[in-house]
């Protein structure tokens, strides 16, 4: 069987490092134009050859995505685009329009090109058909069962990922206009306003003025509010599909979301194909995801079309055990040294993730700044900060502040 990758999100540099120090075999991020997430951090052309080396050096992969869907004003300025991704060699470009893909072929020609989940490929006749175009991999659409995707892999030879894990959209595969019709910003070019994540009431229109709440909670109706996608329960029915890719979604989530999450797969992944036959959920796996999500979680539709158990009603932000406080630049000569990302003190209680999924947890007994003077709180941004600790940590460790 083979063991697939796992691709990770990148918003920017920082976060493209986390997610390949966690585990990740890949990443995908956008460069700063013609991606779908606008908004996220996003790269320079400098950033994106630093992010490429430092994959490279650790033989992992990037992505980048070229998929929004260009009206032809968009298409100004997209061929040298295309020429200096080529130039920087990325791995492939994820790309979603049919008139991408033939300017990439003309001005990208050294690389791989993968099909967007926007291109909402649903049966493997559109597979195939993508693939003499020139696609290498099919990021499929969200909407198909663990059954739907067996036949895929029966009837393609071409790379097939899909995700299984975050944000899920009420639109087809995230192909939506309300964002656009009520905000102007246009979702299919990279500038989604979540307005599914609305409160909403109901207006009759002959009734100016007059609204009339659909409330489940005080704090309104979310009438098209989906919980999250996690298949972190169900690795072995995944993995069982042999299939090239699994994706984590969330370009737009916080260095924390991605190491975290990443690293609960990783760790699942790994411990599946170290012994199939005797693999055993471990509930660490999901405890951690659910430090770092802000949703409830479902399976989407890996064992059939959902009903209203993929929405969440109430849209209420899901309650975390922990608050993410800081990162660990260094450890030595028994002094943990941190960049502050919350507020944290002396007398907190603190737990660490490590790269390879180890949890250490400990008190703040005595803490100083990057002066050596003795501190009791950690109150400004990025501050540098050092706490005495015996245990040696690693690089990159993130450092949350338990809140139960």
């Amino acid at each position: 069987m083979k063991k697939p990758e796992l691709l990770a999100p990148a918003g920017d540099l920082e976060k493209l490092k986390y997610a390949l120090t966690y585990g990740a075999d890949a990443v995908y991020a956008g460069g700063m134009r013609y991606g779908l997430r606008e908004r996220a951090g996003n790269f320079s052309e400098d950033e994106l050859k630093e992010g490429i080396a430092f994959a490279h050096e650790r033989g992992k992969k990037v992505y980048i995505t070229v998929n929004a869907m260009p009206h032809n004003d968009g298409l100004e300025g997209l061929p040298e685009y295309l020429q200096a991704l080529n130039e920087l060699k990325p791995d492939a470009l994820i790309i979603s329009d049919p008139g991408v893909l033939v300017l990439a072929k003309e001005h990208a020609p050294d690389l791989e090109y993968h099909l967007s989940t926007q291109a909402n490929t649903v049966n493997y006749i559109s597979a195939n058909f993508w693939q003499e175009q020139g696609i290498s991999r099919l990021i499929l659409a969200r909407e198909l069962s663990l059954e739907e995707l067996k036949d895929f892999r029966k009837h393609s030879t071409a790379e097939l990922e899909v995700f299984i894990h975050g944000a899920m959209c009420m639109a087809y595969s995230g192909r939506c206009l309300i964002s656009n019709f009520m905000t102007g910003r246009n979702a299919n070019q990279g500038d989604c306003a979540q307005v599914c994540r609305w409160p909403f009431a109901v207006a009759e229109r002959r009734r100016e003025g007059e609204y009339f709440p659909m409330e489940e909670t005080q704090e309104g109706t979310y009438i098209f509010y989906s919980k999250d996608l996690s298949m972190i329960e169900h690795m072995p029915e995944v993995l069982e599909l042999g299939l090239d890719g699994l994706k984590i979604e969330g370009r737009m989530k916080s260095l924390h979301y991605v190491a975290t999450v990443v690293a609960a797969y990783r760790k699942a992944i790994d411990s599946y194909f170290a012994d199939p036959a005797d693999f055993e959920f471990d509930s660490r796996w999901l405890e951690e995801i659910k430090k770092a999500g802000t949703r409830e979680l479902s399976t989407g539709f890996y064992f059939g079309k959902p009903g209203e158990e993929i929405m969440d009603y109430s849209g209420k932000a899901t309650s975390r055990e922990i608050e993410f406080v800081g990162i660990v630049e260094d450890y030595k000569d028994n002094m943990l040294y941190i960049q502050q990302r919350n507020n944290f003190k002396v007398g907190d209680k603190l737990e660490i993730l490590s790269p390879g999924f180890e949890l250490y947890h400990f008190e703040v007994k005595e803490m100083y700044n990057q002066e050596g003077e003795a501190i009791e709180v950690a109150p400004h941004p990025l501050m540098k900060v050092q706490i005495p600790l015996a245990k040696p940590i690693k690089q990159h460790s993130l450092l949350r502040k338990l809140t139960t």
